[in-house]
């Protein structure tokens, strides 16, 4: 082997430390806008900022060994003044917690980075060379190199001199535990659990300590932002208003509040909670409010679908429908699957129509005023019918056909809609009004 190779290589892993850091700088770059002059102060910081010094880095390290861990779940949110030393932190792999139906830490990748505790003087900087450690160069993770004890990027990482054993291991041992033994503070959220059958006896109790699940509640806040602020969550809205199509998913969350962690300085709990400057997003733990107009029988109207089609949800996916095509969408696959998927919504709100109507005491439909047709009598208050008035399967098959012929009035103008149309709109309606039965029976 050639005396040069071990100088390439380590000049090639200082390269790739100096583009993750130049990476870093740039991330934290982009996030400042416009172009006033405490802009400009902040980027200027941004550019002389140890965080993206590697020399800076390894002397933050040799200072706070042993006062910052790096975890996923941790106690200081609950008890902000706990410390690393004497208090249980965990790192663990989301692959290696048992898989529930219920959100929790399991969801994760196993590459989420861990959150940085600790000394919140040093929290920054560590998370950082953490970032760096975990980075990938060749096939591997520089931490993977240093534990196995590759020492043309241990030198590119820093380890040189006398001192470089010394700082290969403090690097390492970033990862360990802080706290050898499992512990909690007296000041900590606890609780008692009952495992066993006496909850008289004080022995029937485990002692629990919650920790805070830091990586997964950085995770949601993160697609909250997006569900919020970003680029889609503000056209899709503005779509659903104009009544036009949007692939983006209208998500709110109602009622949310936010918790405050660290006060004034978020920083002395951990770096994800400052980078969310200390804002702990609780969803609204409540049931759900269904919001509905009292049912009333269909009287003095010749058809259903008069009333049907004055309902806010199906206007406002007709008028979509409507304005998809009319863009002349093309005809393909994709096309087709999303003019299903909208038909068949259309179908799921006349089945949710039919049945708020059948909350009404049956019989409502013999009325004088009741000026519907038979099929649509017997479909909407079947109890109600006179025995042999008709069978419920031609009830179903007139709907479903005047459910069709309602779809095409509404593409009619200017779309060319016709007995084609009709017969598919018609054998939609008829699969899904049977699927619900066959749910129903």
């Amino acid at each position: 082997m050639s005396e040069d190779i071990p100088t390439q290589r380590t000049r090639a892993a200082q390269d790739a430390v100096n583009a993750h850091l130049a990476e870093r700088r740039a991330g934290a770059l982009s996030k400042i806008k416009g172009s006033d002059t405490k802009a400009e102060k902040l980027r200027a910081e941004i550019h002389s900022s140890e965080n993206y010094q590697l020399p800076a880095l390894i002397n933050t390290a040799i200072q706070s060994a042993g006062q910052i861990q790096l975890a996923s779940h941790l106690l200081k949110p609950t008890y902000p003044d706990a410390k690393v030393r004497l208090t249980t932190n965990l790192k663990v792999r989301p692959s290696s917690l048992p898989r529930t139906l219920e959100v929790g830490s399991h969801v994760l990748h196993d590459d989420t980075h861990p959150d940085t505790t600790g000394n919140g003087a040093y929290i920054k900087k560590i998370y950082e060379l953490e970032r760096l450690l975990l980075a990938q160069f060749g096939n591997r993770t520089f931490l993977d190199w240093l534990m196995n004890n590759d020492m043309e990027v241990a030198v590119a990482l820093g380890c040189v001199g006398d001192s470089a054993s010394s700082i290969r291991a403090i690097l390492i041992a970033l990862f360990d535990a802080r706290c050898e033994a499992p512990a909690s503070h007296r000041r900590a959220k606890q609780l008692y659990w009952l495992v066993g059958n006496d909850a008289h006896d004080d022995h029937a109790f485990h002692l629990l300590a919650p920790l805070y699940p830091t990586s997964l509640v950085h995770r949601v806040y993160q697609q909250l932002q997006d569900d919020r602020f970003g680029e889609s969550a503000k056209a899709a809205p503005a779509a659903r208003k104009a009544g036009t199509y949007h692939p983006h998913p209208v998500r709110e969350y109602p009622q949310m509040a936010i918790q405050k962690l660290g006060g004034t300085k978020p920083q002395n709990i951990s770096q994800l909670n400052s980078e969310r400057r200390g804002d702990n997003c609780l969803l609204a733990s409540i049931p759900p409010i269904w919001k509905s107009e009292d049912v009333r029988p269909l009287l003095r109207v010749g058809s259903l679908f008069t009333v049907y089609g004055r309902r806010r949800a199906v206007a406002q996916q007709a008028r979509a429908l409507r304005l998809f095509l009319q863009g002349n969408p093309p005809q393909n696959e994709p096309t087709r699957r999303r003019v299903r998927e909208w038909v068949q919504s259309l179908i799921d709100e006349l089945v949710l129509f039919q049945a708020e109507l059948f909350a009404l005491a049956p019989g409502w439909s013999q009325a004088d005023e009741c000026q519907l047709s038979t099929g649509h009598r017997a479909w909407l208050d079947p109890q109600g019918q006179a025995p042999g008035a008709m069978d419920q399967d031609d009830a179903t098959d007139a709907v479903a056909a005047d459910f069709a012929r309602w779809v095409n009035v509404q593409l009619s103008d200017p779309l060319p809609v016709g007995d084609p149309e009709f017969l598919y709109w018609r054998k939609l309606a008829r699969e899904q009004f049977a699927a619900y039965e066959r749910e129903a029976a």
